[in-house]
């Protein structure tokens, strides 16, 4: 089994592969991603590649092998699944989870990951709306689009959240802005792409470009 480190190396190439798919990701996105040094990647995906968990080649980037990618989806599973425990059962807010989730994902028990899975009744995603990894590792990845890109008049139910830090989470929850809200645009300012939106047919609040760059409609 990985090391903790190369859990955490394998989960961060999947993420970073995600966001632009087809592309290999390079050194510095990796070193960036897990606030390291450019030297310590490198060494550790020699490491990988050795382990034939990646295919690398010095300056033109990384790819995930087809065990490197199970290994990865494993881990996020894992990830998710204890995201949900904390929150539905033990009372943690989404914004909280995170970091706890990060320890847990690390315990090797398939049973326990297994149990833990029926326990939750079998989520499909996540607190912050990312699809879980089923247990084959297929990704089920339903149609959104960016609250950025609706026009006025358009509407939809927010669904996921692209930025999933504690800060944007807090402030999603202070204006009142939780997964399944029902949002529509008003009106688009051309000056700054700002929005005014209505949740849930009740009252209508501005965002601003950023902020809507970020939340993911269905």
């Amino acid at each position: 089994m990985p090391s903790q480190t190369e859990e955490n190396y394998l989960k961060a190439i999947y993420k970073l592969g995600e966001a632009e798919p087809g592309q290999d990701v390079s050194t510095n996105r990796i070193a960036a991603a897990l606030a390291t040094r450019a030297a310590s990647v490198t060494d550790m995906l020699r490491r990988l590649a050795d382990k034939q968990l990646l295919d690398y080649e010095k300056y033109r980037g990384v790819r995930l092998t087809a065990e490197g990618r199970r290994l990865a989806l494993l881990t996020v599973r894992k990830h998710r699944l204890w995201e949900v425990f904390l929150v539905q059962q033990l009372g943690f807010s989404w914004d909280e989870v995170h970091e706890v989730a990060e320890e847990l994902e690390h315990v090797q028990s398939p049973l326990l990951l297994r149990r833990l899975d029926a326990f939750l009744q079998f989520p499909s995603f996540d607190p912050h709306g990312d699809p879980i990894p089923a247990e084959d590792g297929a990704v089920r990845r339903p149609v959104q689009r960016l609250l950025a890109d609706l026009a006025p008049g358009e509407s939809g139910t927010l669904a996921a959240v692209k930025n999933t830090s504690a800060p944007f989470l807090q402030y999603l929850d202070k204006v009142g802005l939780p997964l399944g809200a029902r949002v529509r645009v008003l009106d688009k300012v051309a000056f700054d792409n700002s929005l005014e939106v209505r949740v849930n047919e009740g009252r209508a609040i501005s965002i601003s470009a950023e902020v809507s760059r970020n939340l993911f409609l269905e």
